[in-house]
Parts: C-alpha cells; sequence; structure tokens
C-alpha cells in the first residue's frame, strides 16, 4: 500500500503528494481536450504525464514545499484534478501560482474554489507567503472567477515562454 502524504485537507477535498498509482487518473485527466484547454504546458501522452508526476511526487525539486497536489474528493475517493503552488520568474521577480485543473465531472461545484482557498491559506499560514498569483489564459473566465473568490484581483497581462496570460495577485 502506497503512503499518502497529505499536504491540505478540506471539508470536500484532499490535496495530497502524488504517488506512481495516480499516473493512469492524471492522465485520463490531461486527456479530456476542455480540461487542458488553457494549461498550454500540459502533458499530452502518457509518458510526459509519467515525467509531470515523477517530478511532482515529492514537491517540486527546486523547492520541496511546493508542487502540484493529486486532488483527492472525500465523499468518493475518486481522484479528481492537481491543484497546488508552483514558482515562476516573471519579469525578473520570483513569484508562487496558485494552480489547479479539476475534472470535467467535479466543474460548478464549487471545488476548484475549496481547493484554492485550501492552498491560500496554507501558503500563508504555513509557508508565511505574503504574495500569491494566478496566471490565467485570456478567455479562461472559470479560472479568473475562482481567482476571484480567493481574493485575488486583476494585475496586469503578461507573457512568458509559454505565452499570453493574465496575471492575478492576491496579498496576504
Amino acid at each position: 500500500m502506497a503512503v499518502h502524504t497529505i499536504i491540505i485537507e478540506t471539508p470536500r477535498l484532499t490535496l495530497r503528494r502524488f504517488i506512481m498509482d495516480d499516473l493512469e487518473s492524471l492522465f485520463a485527466l490531461y486527456g479530456d481536450p476542455d480540461v487542458i484547454k488553457h494549461i498550454p504546458d500540459a502533458p499530452r501522452n502518457l509518458e510526459e504525464t509519467k515525467k509531470e508526476l515523477e517530478w511532482h511526487m515529492n514537491g517540486h525539486p527546486k523547492f520541496p514545499e511546493l508542487g502540484l497536489w493529486a486532488t483527492i474528493h472525500k465523499g468518493s475517493g475518486d481522484f479528481i484534478g492537481r491543484c497546488g503552488l508552483l514558482p515562476w520568474s516573471l519579469d525578473g521577480q520570483d513569484e508562487v501560482e496558485v494552480a489547479f485543473a479539476l475534472s470535467k465531472r467535479y466543474w460548478g461545484q464549487g471545488l476548484a474554489t475549496e481547493a484554492a482557498q485550501g492552498i491560500v491559506q496554507y501558503a500563508y499560514e504555513t509557508l508565511k507567503f505574503h504574495r500569491l498569483v494566478c496566471l490565467i489564459e485570456e478567455g479562461n473566465q472559470a479560472s479568473v472567477n475562482v481567482a476571484a473568490k480567493v481574493g485575488m484581483s486583476f494585475e496586469r497581462k503578461g507573457q512568458d515562454e509559454i505565452g499570453p496570460f493574465l496575471l492575478y495577485s492576491l496579498k496576504l
């Protein structure tokens, strides 16, 4: 039985480190074109998905307290997505992004907002961060709504190696 390192718990979700048993579920998540529509750097095949999963199994390699985490629905025990904190360097400034992607089956239930709220609380209370961001593709209104619900506001448009984005930020 694999050990599950829990990072965050919310009323309906558990965010934990990935384990290799999550590979098929993560691959299925990335196989949905609606889920990856606004994730330009999402893995496109099983090998890329495996590399991403391995990359985040023990936290982000450079910042082990950060990373993407398997997101589990407590009621069903289902793997429903991947959420977490990702480091970025934008225009020479280090930033930490609140990232979230859930299975389409779980959209519209407030779960992305619940995950993001849990992540913000964890970032502030446990990691002592004082600023968080969301990098959102233009046209991704659902993510804009989640960012707003956790207290973020539009800061500026930006561009990085992946492409253009809207930068939402929150000072804690």
